[in-house]
């Protein structure tokens, strides 16, 4: 990978990854072929995929798997969408059912070609999972819904257990990498869900160029926001056509951002190279239980 000004960054040690396997694996991506789900583990070339499925966790994808936007991060394929499939949900649901899950996660693309950006969707899977598993706690990872108070309000009143709205990056590199996003309504939204009653928590890519001082602000901005779960790990660079990785930092250094925002105030941060949004989840919500 080539970072800036041309320098070769190298993929260090620590983000070597074994290879998936192993018979838990192998039932989870049978049933996510069999019910012709989505995840997020597979569309994202998520390197925790091994370890997840095999404790029998998947974070689904609703909505499809092509995104309306085009986020030079992000391995989701994006373009011409379908039309979302109606019984989605409760194909979710039943997969949530058959792997008998404590904790479910469920994300989606960005539908901006919705009226409602998919929030009657995501409602209804939240709805689809507590009839059929009353004991599962869900996890909701939405998009912007380009601001709209109307589908963030869809979604809360099927009180999901954490509201999770990734911030992805620095301001200064929303441009390069969000150019469809926006910052502060993406803390907005945040915002909104924890006067609405809601638990909410984000999400931070490191390495894309950004510096520690900008990290500290973004946390600092999350926390006046009122969202005091984060999560912060290392940005892989999908392929050649995304944008590259400037640094990879160390384990350590992901600790010192754990250490100090914890001193900031937040309730749980979850810090590693390889640490994403839906990584541990259910760890991460009964650390504050």
């Amino acid at each position: 990978m080539n970072g800036e000004g041309g320098i070769l960054v190298r993929k260090p040690a620590w983000l070597k990854v074994k290879l998936p396997g192993g018979a838990n694996f192998v039932k989870v991506k049978k049933l996510v072929n069999d019910t012709k789900l989505h995840t997020v583990c597979e569309s994202a070339h998520c390197p925790n995929i091994g370890e997840c499925w095999s404790r029998r966790t998947a974070t689904f994808m609703i909505l499809g798997d092509r995104c309306t936007r085009n986020c030079r991060f992000c391995a989701v394929k994006n373009g011409s969408v379908e039309p979302p499939d109606p019984n989605e949900p409760e194909r979710v649901a039943q997969a949530v059912q058959k792997l008998a899950l404590n904790y479910a996660v469920i994300t989606s693309v960005t539908r901006d070609d919705l009226a409602d950006g998919g929030a009657a969707y995501f409602a209804e899977t939240i709805r689809r999972i507590r009839e059929r598993c009353p004991q599962c706690k869900v996890e909701v990872l939405i998009p912007d819904f380009l601001g709209s108070n109307q589908s963030l309000q869809t979604v809360l009143d099927e009180h999901p257990d954490v509201l999770n709205h990734n911030i992805e990056t620095v301001p200064r590199l929303y441009p390069q990498a969000r150019p469809q996003a926006d910052y502060r309504r993406s803390l907005q939204l945040l915002e909104r869900a924890f006067h609405m009653g809601a638990r909410s928590k984000s999400g931070l890519m490191v390495g894309l160029g950004e510096s520690f001082h900008e990290i500290i602000e973004v946390m600092y901005n999350l926390l006046d926001h009122h969202c005091t779960m984060l999560t912060i790990g290392q940005y892989l660079q999908p392929s050649k056509k995304h944008m590259p990785v400037q640094c990879y930092l160390a384990p350590k250094e992901f600790g010192e951002l754990k250490r100090k925002g914890l001193e900031m105030g937040f309730d749980h941060i979850e810090s590693g190279p390889l640490v994403r949004s839906s990584y541990h989840a259910d760890l991460q919500f009964n650390s504050i239980e």
